[in-house]
């Protein structure tokens, strides 16, 4: 097996704005594992919040290069237990796993969903995001969508904003990436309206206990994001959030997703299927897991200018998922 990687820069197709910053490109690091004619690719980006340096990775790659490289071609789930023992970044193992799995699947000839046993006969719809902006722009771009469902990002409370966005005839989530208060947070659970969203994901910053002052039996669908970030704190948060939001790079990989998941709906939790600002790869890596799942955010690869891969697509919300071998990710 022979591992290699490269730094792509990605430019947006408009700015992304959140709580955290505005970005107008993203960096990703971009993973792929050849064993004779076969490559299975992963990938993990660059997350100034999440303090990710792609450069640092490159540099324990290069490290950890020869013992991935005498790797005989394994199940993934043992491939992973490897990983493990390697201790590295969540993002980086997500960007190794996610690549071993596809390319175990076309080693095999077999799609991740047929190794898996995976029905994917119901598939919820992607949200689209939409950037922090005034509340004006924000209601045209989702008046002009060809979407269906609508992440609003904000990165303040604004109690008219709220209404204003209620009173559209819409499937609205809300995502404040922490820039709620506790106070803020008493009044959306509090007011009956707010249950008109499907979600609010992450109202608080993470850490601190914050989310300790939210609860499940209220008004608001609470998600965790960034307090949720592996199958460790799912009982703790249990009380405090109903849903929970799953990204690859948060908890290492396709492998501990599927152990998270299936935890999380013993827990009764609501699950979705998320994603960073990612090319086709990463996007591709999450859609095979969307069939477990109650809501999607797989939007990356439509906000990006330059793709360089194909795959599994999101068309106006629709996961159209790849039947090829593997996470059916080939570079163009």
């Amino acid at each position: 097996m022979v591992l290699s990687w490269q730094i792509v820069r990605f430019q947006l197709k408009e700015t992304f704005a959140i709580a955290y910053g505005n970005y107008t490109y993203r960096e990703a690091l971009i993973i792929t594992l050849q064993k004779n004619e076969s490559k299975g690719y992963g990938e993990c980006t660059s997350i100034d919040y999440y303090h990710i340096s792609l450069v640092d990775f490159e540099v324990i790659l290069s490290k950890i290069k020869s013992q991935i490289e005498k790797q005989s071609i394994i199940h993934p789930t043992e491939f992973y237990a490897f990983l493990l023992q390697l201790d590295l970044p969540s993002f980086l193992r997500s960007a190794l796993d996610c690549a071993y799995w596809d390319l175990f699947g076309k080693l095999e000839k077999k799609p991740f969903l047929e190794l898996n046993k995976i029905d994917f006969t119901n598939l919820p719809d992607s949200s689209i995001t939409i950037s922090v902006d005034t509340i004006e722009n924000q209601i045209k771009k989702i008046e002009k969508s060809a979407w269906t469902k609508f992440k609003v990002k904000c990165n303040h409370f604004d109690e008219k904003d709220i209404t204003k966005l209620l009173q559209l005839d819409k499937s609205l989530a809300l995502d404040s990436n922490g820039s709620f208060t506790k106070e803020n947070c008493y009044w959306l659970e509090n007011n009956e309206v707010v249950s008109k969203f499907a979600y609010l994901e992450q109202p608080m910053k993470p850490g601190s206990d914050n989310y300790k002052v939210l609860h499940t039996n209220k008004f608001a669908n609470w998600m965790a994001d960034e307090d949720c970030q592996s199958v460790s704190v799912l009982k703790e948060l249990q009380p405090h959030y109903r849903s929970i939001n799953i990204k690859l790079v948060k908890c290492g990989g396709l492998t501990p997703a599927m152990e998270m998941i299936a935890v999380a709906k013993e827990l009764n939790y609501k699950i979705m299927m998320g994603c960073m600002t990612e090319s086709t790869i990463g996007i591709s890596a999450g859609a095979v897991l969307a069939p477990f799942c109650d809501y999607a955010d797989l939007d990356g690869a439509n906000l990006i200018a330059n793709d360089i891969a194909c795959g599994s697509e999101i068309v106006n919300g629709k996961i159209n998922l790849s039947e090829n071998h593997g996470l059916g990710i080939r570079i163009n």
